[in-house]
């Protein structure tokens, strides 16, 4: 078999580790391997290279993704997915592994229905894909959310201060969730949990009064300006605030230990999937025990953090 690889969306620590596990994988096996420049952008523009395992040595511990990633709104037409489709069939590829969120996912559908054989892996920050526990990215940014709460915690304490930390997501509001739940954020907010303005800051006023020296409010991005939120908790609850957004530092870094495990788990089972005749499927782990769903279930699913925030509800002050 000749076998392509791409990323897509916005890149995520350990996308490199599952390029080296399809990549070596399917070398192991016999087959052909080739990557994708730039993701589904490079699939219009016929930009494939061949990839040895000497291609993907040492790229385990980086981050980002060496083959490069776009966005391709237009992909969702079906001329322009034909275009791709042409392209893949010209160079005699027989399966093509997609490595993103869930806008990679629906461009992998849209092959699939073309009848072209494809798998689809979840990396994205976000962990926003249905069907599995966590994505490739995750456990890095959350690393970094967490750290840089402990060392805002650390300061705000000390100039007994409110700090606002902003954090990526999009319509998912796992990172904060997480983060907040692992940094003692006094506040969680995420589209499937709003606050009430009123409520946090009278609780905030309370706080102060009680003579606390530190709160923590960890909120997913586009929910409000961070910036006018704090400068009004500063003036109606007397508790100096100060906003800070993480933002791109999020999805840099070397990946974590988890993230270079599941990238390697579920890349190389992506092939073994591919060889055993299965498309339009997406992987994902379960329990600790890789899984496997149809693309089309999983589009557009939202996931259920009810329990989670239960948790929070428990530990909240």
């Amino acid at each position: 078999m000749k076998i392509a690889v791409l990323t897509s969306g916005g890149d995520a620590p350990g996308m490199n580790a599952a390029i080296r596990a399809v990549v070596r994988t399917g070398l192991q096996y016999g087959h052909e391997m080739f990557g994708v420049v730039d993701g589904y952008r490079g699939l219009l523009e016929d930009r494939f290279i061949p990839l040895t395992s000497k291609d993907v040595s040492g790229m385990l511990n980086q981050g980002g993704t060496m083959l490069g990633t776009s966005r391709v709104p237009e992909f969702k037409e079906i001329p322009v997915q034909q275009v791709a489709l042409d392209n893949l069939r010209n160079r005699g590829i027989d399966g093509l592994v997609v490595i993103g969120g869930e806008g990679s996912y629906k461009g992998a559908l849209a092959l699939h229905n073309l009848e072209f054989p494809t798998v689809a892996i979840p990396g994205t920050i976000d962990n926003d894909v249905f069907g599995t526990d966590f994505t490739i990215g995750f456990h890095t940014a959350l690393n970094t959310i967490v750290d840089a709460i402990d060392k805002l915690r650390d300061t705000s304490s000390s100039h007994r201060r409110c700090s606002i930390i902003e954090v990526m997501g999009r319509t998912s509001g796992d990172l904060a969730l997480y983060a907040g739940i692992c940094g003692g954020a006094e506040f969680i907010i995420t589209p499937e949990s709003p606050i009430d303005k009123d409520k946090l800051i009278s609780t905030l006023k309370r706080h102060n009064q009680e003579g606390r020296r530190h709160a923590i409010i960890v909120v997913t991005e586009q929910q409000f300006d961070v910036h006018k939120l704090a400068a009004e908790i500063t003036i109606k609850s007397g508790f100096s605030t100060r906003a800070t957004v993480l933002g791109y530092i999020q999805r840099g870094g070397r990946p974590v230990a988890e993230d270079r495990i599941l990238a390697s788990r579920m890349g190389s089972f992506a092939v073994e999937k591919l060889m055993e005749g299965q498309s339009g499927i997406c992987i994902g782990i379960h329990n600790d025990e890789l899984v496997t769903h149809s693309l089309l279930e999983i589009v557009n699913h939202p996931k259920d953090r009810a329990k989670l925030y239960e948790l929070v509800k428990k530990l909240r002050s």
